[in-house]
Formats: C-alpha cells, sequence, structure tokens
C-alpha cells in the first residue's frame, strides 16, 4: 500500500515515454513560488513521471504536501537547493531529460557543469541536453502571448550553445495554459450539500447553514468595511480564516469593524473560525465549500478559478504600481462586469476609475450579487477547460524538443 497522503484526485492513467524532471524553486517571501512548483511536481507524478524537486526552503511543504520532504510522495523527491552545488553529489546524478527554472531562478552553475561534462564525455552517442525552460509567473497581459515559447539561446558558461525556452502559464489558447490536474473535473462531479458538511465537520468547522466565506489575503485596504458590513448584516455569515497574514489583518481590522458596525462580535451575525494550516487538496476543497472565497497571489488563484465559486483576487501589491495593470487585464480577460470590477477595486485599494485616484468605491460586502457572479465564474472556467492545461502542454511541448 503507497504511503502517499490521501488526495481527492484519484490516480489517472500513466502515459509513455516517462521522463526525469528536475524542478528548481527559490521560496521568496510568500508561498506561491513553491505551491505552484509542488503543485507541478505532483501532476507530473501522477502523470508517470519522476521529479526531483530542488529548493531552498521546503519547510512549508510539512503542511502543503505532508510527507513530502520524507520521500512519501511516489515519482517526487525533494532536494535541498545547495546540493545542487555539491559536485561530489552531482557524480553519480542521474540526468534529467527536462529542467524548469521555477519563476526566473537559476540553477546552479556546477549543476549545469556536471551535465555538460557528461554530454561532451558521451558525445560519441548523441546525448542531448535537457530540454531548458524558464517557466514565468502567471499574467493576463497581451505580452504573455509575445512571449510564450520563445527560445533563448545560452550565450556563456558551461551550457553556451544550448536554448532555453520560456514558458507563460496564461488564460488563452495562445500562452501555456494554467494547472489543471486530468481527474479534477471528475472530483468535481461528486461535490454536494452533503459533501460539504461533511468535511467541514471532519475540518472541526461547526457549520448550520450560514454563508460561508474563506478568506485567504494579505492586509486589504476594505478589510475592515467588510467585517463591519457582515456584522450588520441581515444575512448569518461564517468567516473561514486561514492562518498567517489573513489572520493579523482580521485581527488588527477588527476594532475598527466594530466601531463601524457599533456592535460587537457576539451581537452580530458573523462567526469567525480560525483554520489551522492545510494540505493542497485540503485547501482546493475549502474553496470549493463557500460561497465567496478571497485569494492571493497566484496559486490561489487558479485553485479558486477551477472550483467555480465567486472569488476576489488579492494582487500582490508592487513598489511601482504594476499590479493595477495586471489586475485589470486579469479582469478584462474574464470578461468581469461592473460589480466585479468595484470589489477587486475596492479590495485591492485601487481607484474604479483612473481620474478619480482618491475616490475609493462605496458597496455592501453583505449584498454582493453572488448568484449572478458565479454564473460568470462558472461560464469562464468552462471556457478554459476547452483549452489545455498547463502540464499536458508542456508534455507536448517537451515532446518536440527530445
Amino acid at each position: 500500500m503507497s504511503s502517499q497522503p490521501a488526495s481527492p484526485l484519484p490516480e489517472p492513467h500513466t502515459p509513455a515515454p516517462a521522463w526525469l524532471w528536475d524542478v528548481f524553486c527559490q521560496v521568496i517571501d510568500n508561498f506561491g513560488d513553491i505551491g505552484v512548483c509542488w503543485r507541478l511536481c505532483a501532476d507530473l507524478a501522477q502523470r508517470g513521471h519522476t521529479v526531483r524537486l530542488w529548493v531552498d526552503d521546503s519547510s512549508a511543504l510539512d503542511w502543503m504536501a505532508p510527507g513530502a520532504r520524507q520521500g512519501q510522495w511516489s515519482g517526487i523527491s525533494v532536494r535541498a537547493w545547495e546540493e545542487a552545488a555539491d559536485t561530489a553529489k552531482l557524480r553519480d546524478l542521474p540526468p534529467a531529460d527536462v529542467w524548469i527554472e521555477g519563476f526566473g531562478c537559476h540553477i546552479a552553475t556546477e549543476f549545469i557543469a556536471a551535465r555538460a561534462d557528461s554530454i561532451s564525455a558521451t558525445a560519441i552517442n548523441g546525448t542531448k541536453p535537457p530540454v531548458w525552460i524558464n517557466l514565468e509567473y502567471l499574467s493576463a497581459e497581451d505580452y504573455v502571448e509575445r512571449c510564450h515559447a520563445l527560445p533563448s539561446p545560452v550565450m556563456q558558461g558551461p551550457a553556451k550553445g544550448w536554448t532555453k525556452h520560456f514558458y507563460y502559464p496564461g488564460f488563452t489558447a495562445g500562452t501555456g495554459g494554467l494547472l489543471r490536474e486530468p481527474a479534477l473535473e471528475e472530483w468535481q462531479h461528486g461535490l454536494d450539500d452533503s459533501w460539504r458538511g461533511a468535511w467541514l465537520a471532519d475540518h472541526g468547522v461547526a457549520w448550520s447553514g450560514e454563508r460561508l466565506i474563506s478568506l485567504f489575503c494579505y492586509e486589504p485596504a476594505a478589510l475592515a468595511q467588510a467585517l463591519a458590513d457582515w456584522m450588520r448584516s441581515d444575512a448569518p455569515t461564517l468567516l473561514l480564516v486561514t492562518p498567517g497574514r489573513a489572520t493579523r489583518a482580521v485581527t488588527e481590522a477588527l476594532p475598527e469593524a466594530q466601531s463601524l458596525a457599533g456592535l460587537g462580535l457576539p451581537n452580530s451575525p458573523l462567526r469567525l473560525h480560525y483554520l489551522e494550516a492545510m494540505s493542497q487538496p485540503d485547501f482546493d476543497a475549502l474553496l470549493h465549500c463557500c460561497d465567496l472565497n478571497f485569494v492571493r497571489g497566484e496559486d490561489s488563484l487558479v485553485r479558486a478559478l477551477w472550483a467555480g465559486q465567486p472569488f476576489v483576487w488579492h494582487i500582490y501589491p508592487q513598489d511601482d504600481g504594476a499590479h493595477g495593470e495586471k489586475l485589470a487585464a486579469f479582469l478584462d480577460c474574464m470578461g468581469a462586469d461592473a460589480t466585479v470590477r468595484q470589489v477587486h477595486a475596492a479590495w485591492n485599494g485601487m481607484p474604479l476609475n483612473h481620474g478619480a485616484p482618491n475616490q475609493q468605491p462605496a458597496l455592501d460586502w453583505s449584498r454582493l450579487p453572488l448568484r449572478d457572479w458565479r454564473l460568470q465564474m462558472q461560464g469562464w472556467r468552462d471556457r478554459l477547460r476547452q483549452q489545455p492545461d498547463l502540464v499536458s502542454g508542456l508534455l507536448s511541448f517537451v515532446e518536440k524538443r527530445r
């Protein structure tokens, strides 16, 4: 019996050929990098491939993918980043067919040199360099289609003369697509209200039929107002707060929210439940349970999209304001209506119209048209399902270059 932790996704059929992949990931300041790279590794392994994940901080995997660091996930081994520069350990390392640099991180020169030396030593056998891919960040901006799959010749170093390729995830047919496991849609067909109640109970959430909202965010500009609106709403609301920055943000916003609402939590229809850190399959289930999801970064955005429920994206703020254009491009790609745009502007602390930089949109967070919003989300999700997923696209891309 496999010791791999339970997943809501059944094992898909194993295709051929199967390759060995090296995936490199550096964790910058949040969980998005390791979250996306782990999902990529897990998807590849479920399709019969073997993956080595080289990461500089794998600690988040203890809750994100329990057992991963202990080698309990079939087809995946987690390697320390510094080992990629250890020439003694590299001598006996089986060569990979594919290299993935996650989000512009750079493979150690020693690692590249070891592979280049082995290719030179076996040149008579026609050994090829690995297919080398730079996996970029997700964006809906126009440049993604222009830059997707472009080659980048390596001009110096031990891999001089080799070629990297840029691979851009995206929302259109001219991009690399989105991470989506082959069995995800099948799993979704088995979800209903009884499943939702059972899942919540199994995770210690006492639910009595209230509106369910999940909160995974940074420090949103409108959080205090949203809490206040839910406190004085006619509709009972259960807010499921994820650990870390979301929990801290709620704690800091509560005094202002209670002042705005004119009452405290015990007297309001809003209940708070603080969640423990959960695995990726459990986080996916959480998004499917809720009537409204607040998400942040890249990984949770894509998972909220597949859940088909209304969601609000808290985009990672950049000092130069570039996140504003990125958010606008995403909303345009979605075909978001005026209400969805207004909600995103308020949550991200942005003006709804460029001509009114100091005017924030006013809305009642307890009266969002969730039914109409859900139809919008499910329509976009269904359209995206018609496009190849990211891993299927990668496999086709690699096959043409092997």
